[in-house]
């Protein structure tokens, strides 16, 4: 099926008035991969047949800093729109820039303490930018359910914040992150890394397994786990820069206590080359046994 098109605010507005509910709606930057695909899949599984699946594609310059890469960011909106005719999307937005930005945005999203941190250290801005952009789209698409990948966990957790203390009407779904078959996870910026880059790379989703493996262990031993898988692949070549390694409790994304017991998410991020690459894994911790007990 071959998707509607809208580039301007006004395409969005007269083209969501003709789409039957309920509608689903997948926020992307485009570049579309196969980890885009499983978030077009489960939208469609909720909308069903007689619902509309839309698909906003729209790199995001409130979300790059000064001197960062927004142009070199992937982009190429044909291959999107082949890939959202494979995936049966009934609509894909894609404004301009001067469409979702006419003039400087003067109001902007806070994203409180939880954007401070990981993400929001290193990228300073970066939060405000997302949730901002994030909300304008969903006011524009006015969907029932929008649909983000795990893959982005502290991006997820910020959003759905936003939609609970902004009273929104939508529910946000997530989908646990697609991997490639080496382990990395899916990313549009894969593209960058090089075979060498590849196979340092490969040491994020190592070291999140060797962390989860003794989540029954407490927190001290899913870090030391972790970082022993990190600190070897900080000196390959070419080396893994870490930027952090981080277990938060799932409820607030505030670092897990040393006692803690119960869901967390243990986050990685680094750069490999000239990538920078993010991924998180769930768990459950258990508190550490007591010394002298069998863990």
């Amino acid at each position: 099926m071959i998707p509607m098109v809208a580039r301007s605010v006004r395409g969005i507005m007269a083209a969501r008035a003709t789409l039957p509910g309920p509608v689903v709606l997948v926020p992307t930057m485009g570049a579309l991969h196969d980890g885009h695909r499983v978030l077009l899949r489960r939208g469609r599984q909720i909308c069903g047949r007689k619902g509309s699946l839309v698909v906003s594609v729209f790199v995001n310059p409130l979300q790059f800093e000064a001197g960062a890469d927004l142009d070199r960011y992937p982009r190429d909106l044909a291959a999107d729109l082949g890939v959202c005719a494979q995936e049966d999307v009934d609509l894909v937005f894609a404004p301009l820039a001067t469409q979702m930005y006419p003039a400087a945005q003067v109001i902007m999203i806070d994203p409180g303490p939880p954007g401070n941190e990981l993400e929001g250290a290193f990228r300073p801005g970066f939060f405000n930018g997302v949730l901002t952009v994030v909300l304008k789209i969903l006011n524009l698409v006015r969907p029932d359910a929008a649909v983000f990948g795990e893959k982005d966990a502290q991006q997820l957790f910020l959003v759905r914040r936003m939609v609970a203390d902004l009273n929104l009407a939508v529910e946000i779904e997530a989908v646990p992150t697609a991997r490639e078959p080496d382990g990395v996870a899916a990313s549009s910026r894969n593209i960058y890394l090089s075979a060498e880059d590849r196979v340092t790379a490969r040491a994020l989703s190592r070291a999140l397994l060797a962390g989860a493996a003794v989540a029954g262990q407490g927190r001290a031993a899913v870090m030391a786990a972790a970082a022993a898988v990190l600190d070897v692949a900080g000196q390959a070549d070419p080396p893994l820069v870490l930027d952090y390694l981080e277990l938060v409790e799932q409820g607030t994304f505030t670092p897990a206590a040393p006692g803690y017991a119960g869901p967390a998410v243990l986050l990685v991020a680094g750069t490999v080359g000239k990538t920078r690459l993010i991924d998180n894994t769930p768990l459950t911790l258990r508190a550490a046994p007591a010394a002298g007990e069998t863990p």
